[in-house]
């Protein structure tokens, strides 16, 4: 009998599954900074540092979890979690846990997770952002449906990081503060033409259109995100500040006092990366200036990163890539005359937002299922939103600010607000 759940009868283990437990145990049982309790119909094991800050139990319900793994590595433990074949007390804290044994981790991905690993490289790479390749890729995921990233998002369906000056700030507070940041940072006022790369549900459009007064140009290629971000000017009678468009940036015209780009620069694959920097430029007047914000992966493990398929590529974001710094710095200095003049890194706010989303998402279960997804989906929700949030409190991944200038830029103010000359 299954002493999980004593009403269900489990098979036997096999000697492979035996064999595939006691493998990777041994790989995990040197772990540090952190203990892990693992139950399974075997047994229970209890591997590394009981005294570490960190500690997480592993619930396996089916010895298949030990084969995917095998299989794929890490892509085949979140795939077994959408499965339902384990559960965790605390996933950020086993996120957490993996990333600070790293060393470890890699182990999961060597042997026959290799093979796994060619096929899924050989998936990601039909997944190209050409341009019939990104509307399709873009559609995986925002066309989930504007309702559905309402349940857990904050009312300007801002679905990139906020900035908190605390934990006891509100998502509603910290997402307000990041978009008055943008703004400030890029000094917006009112006469400017602004273009935006990414619309989102036009929240920073809305944002910077009324408080700024300056007009804004937003693109998307996401109908969902259009439709609604259409609906939303109207109702705040902003169609004269703002011009939405269904439109690839490669397909962008004109020039524009300021460019503006949210958390769109993971969306268009490591191999255009040339030709972003190489639009942004296009697209600015000669005195322009540009604000990204930017997912960033650390320098030396870029690349490892680019060429490999991990949970978020597999089953969230078909076709994404999270670049570096010196990845992006690199891509400018080939494809533009942009100027780096100010970064600013603020990972652990996007902990907070996601530890908010994360919250409001499993709240919401129950409507989540009433807009017709499954238990597997939300395994997967769940699971993406615990590894990214054990991610950015981990710092493997961060975000930043990352503020461009033309030549011809000559800002009022220095970055810090003073009045610059």
């Amino acid at each position: 009998m299954n002493e999980l759940n004593p009403s269900v009868a489990l098979p036997r283990p096999g000697a492979v599954d035996v064999f595939l437990r006691r493998r990777l145990l041994a790989v995990l049982a040197p772990l540090r900074e952190g203990g892990l309790r693992v139950r399974d119909p075997l047994g229970e094991v209890i591997l590394g540092d009981r005294a570490g800050a960190l500690q997480a139990t592993v619930t396996i319900s089916d010895m298949a979890f030990y084969r995917k793994v095998a299989a794929q590595g890490s892509v085949g433990a979140g795939e077994s979690y959408i499965h339902g074949d384990w559960h965790c007390d605390d996933l950020v804290a086993l996120v957490r846990l993996l990333v600070r044994n790293r060393d470890l981790l890699d182990g999961m991905e060597r042997g026959p997770a290799r093979i796994g690993g060619w096929l899924l490289r050989g998936w990601n790479r039909l997944r190209r952002n050409s341009r019939e390749g990104s509307r399709r890729n873009i559609a995986a995921h925002y066309d989930l449906g504007n309702d559905f990233f309402a349940l857990f998002l904050s009312p300007d369906l801002m679905y990139s990081s906020a900035v908190f000056s605390d934990a006891g700030d509100s998502l509603e507070t910290a997402s307000r503060r990041k978009l008055d940041r943008i703004c400030q940072q890029l000094q917006l006022q009112p006469g400017d033409r602004v273009v935006e790369i990414g619309t989102g549900w036009g929240g920073f459009a809305l944002h910077a259109a009324q408080h700024y007064g300056c007009h804004v140009t937003t693109t998307t290629i996401s109908a969902e995100q259009h439709a609604l971000a259409a609906q939303r000017v109207a109702e705040a009678g902003l169609q004269e500040r703002v011009t939405l468009l269904m439109q690839d940036y490669r397909d962008l015209q004109g020039q524009f006092d300021k460019l503006v780009s949210i958390e769109m620069i993971e969306a268009i694959g490591a191999e255009y990366l040339d030709t972003y920097m190489a639009t942004l430029q296009r697209l600015l007047k000669p005195d322009g200036v540009a604000l990204l914000q930017a997912i960033t992966i650390e320098d030396q493990r870029y690349e490892r990163a680019r060429r490999s398929v991990d949970y978020i590529k597999r089953f969230v974001f078909p076709g994404s890539f999270i670049p570096s710094i010196n990845a992006i710095l690199a891509a400018k200095t080939r494809a533009c005359d942009l100027q780096l003049i100010a970064q600013q890194d603020f990972g652990h706010s996007y902990a907070l937002t996601l530890r908010a989303w994360r919250q409001r998402f499993l709240a919401q279960l129950p409507a989540v299922r009433a807009q017709g997804f499954d238990d597997r989906f939300c395994r997967l929700w769940e699971f993406y939103l615990a590894y990214c949030e054990g991610g950015f409190l981990e710092r493997s991944i961060g975000v930043s600010h990352l503020l461009l200038a033309r030549p011809g830029y000559r800002p009022e103010k220095d970055v810090h607000g003073q009045r610059a000359g």
